[in-house]
């Protein structure tokens, strides 16, 4: 298996490429071996062994959330020590539970949660109170969205997040209506779970897709660039395991901000390139922490310097940072499933 230290310079290269965006053509291995000048063979060959050693934990679209009509939140609870990777083990069963993590603080596991549009969040969370005994919970839904954009430069192993997409409009994006819900049909649908699956690597992967679709590939490539005009899909990349990939510590930096300076701050967090994921939340009696700033580095020292420059930068000093100390799930939400 390719570990971190093992990744040689070309590996990098590969990673930095694919992550940002995968080429949507017929033998897109083909076209990577040629901005790598190696050989398509090559680059499927060392694709697996990044997989294998799970440096890449899946290649396929990015949808959003929100204007598939799915709803969202961010979930906080609070276990015994005793039973927390059992109840973490319960929810993890839920399709639409994407990233589950143990962190420290008063609240020990925090997830995130998408339903479709019939479903309840409400609901949802709390059966799953019910079947695991939780404690305590504070449902986070987003407030506003001012950032997500994962990406590490993978050469520099430093945080890459420069581009990234604020579906509320703090960037290039066209603000309100990129909260509405976008109506698609059923073919669509059919389209968006083949998207959504993990491509193959041979050197013609999209040809399944198509055969199982009755489109030719030109369509399918084209669906999916109507997809992104429309805002469903935000883009086809890789997705990294960010602690294989050499980034082996993460803070969720919690931040109490007046309600006047919201959108400045949020900005100004959204501006850092070691921020990955940026959202203002709902505060509570016993939780006074309005902004989210996900930042990962290749250690704990790197992770509290980006917060040292963020604290800096808006005069905050009233926050918290929460390691995850493990990660139950980190996948991508199937939809329509």
């Amino acid at each position: 298996m390719a570990s971190q230290s093992e990744m040689d310079m070309t590996d990098r290269r590969l990673l930095n490429i694919i992550q940002s965006m995968f080429p949507l053509v017929e033998e897109p291995y083909l076209g990577l071996g040629k901005q790598l000048e190696i050989s398509e063979a090559e680059v499927i060959e060392r694709t697996k062994k990044l997989k294998k050693a799970n440096v890449v934990r899946q290649i396929s679209a990015i949808f959003d959330t929100r204007r598939l009509g799915y709803k969202t939140t961010l979930v906080a609870m609070r276990f015994p020590a005793e039973t927390l990777d059992s109840s973490a083990k319960v929810i993890n069963q839920h399709p639409g539970v994407s990233h589950n993590y143990a962190r420290n603080g008063n609240f020990n596991l925090w997830f995130t949660l998408a339903v479709p549009p019939y479903e309840s969040l409400e609901e949802t969370i709390e059966d799953m109170v019910k079947r695991t005994g939780a404690e305590s919970y504070r449902m986070m839904p987003t407030i506003k969205f001012f950032k997500i954009g994962v990406n590490f430069d993978m050469v520099k192993n430093v945080g890459a997040a420069y581009e990234y997409y604020s579906p509320d409009g703090y960037n290039a994006s066209s603000g309100e209506d990129w909260k509405k819900a976008e109506p698609v049909t059923e073919y669509e649908i059919e389209v968006i779970k083949e998207l959504q699956e993990d491509i193959a690597l041979v050197p013609r992967p999209f040809d399944g897709m198509s055969k199982r679709l009755n489109v030719t590939p030109q369509e399918l490539f084209a669906m999916a660039e109507a997809f992104k005009d429309k805002g469903i899909m935000r883009r086809f990349s890789a997705v990294l395991h960010h602690r294989k990939a050499g980034f082996k510590a993460n803070a969720m930096a919690v931040w109490k901000v007046s309600p006047e300076r919201s959108e400045e701050v949020g900005r100004i967090m959204a501006s850092s390139p070691w921020v990955t994921h940026c959202y203002e939340r709902p505060t509570f009696p016993d939780w006074p922490y309005s902004h989210f700033s996900m930042v990962h580095a290749t250690s704990k020292k790197g992770c509290e310097e980006a917060i040292k420059q963020i604290s800096e930068s808006t005069g905050l000093t009233d926050y918290m940072l929460l390691y995850s100390t493990r990660e139950y799930k980190k996948t991508r939400v199937r939809y329509f499933v």
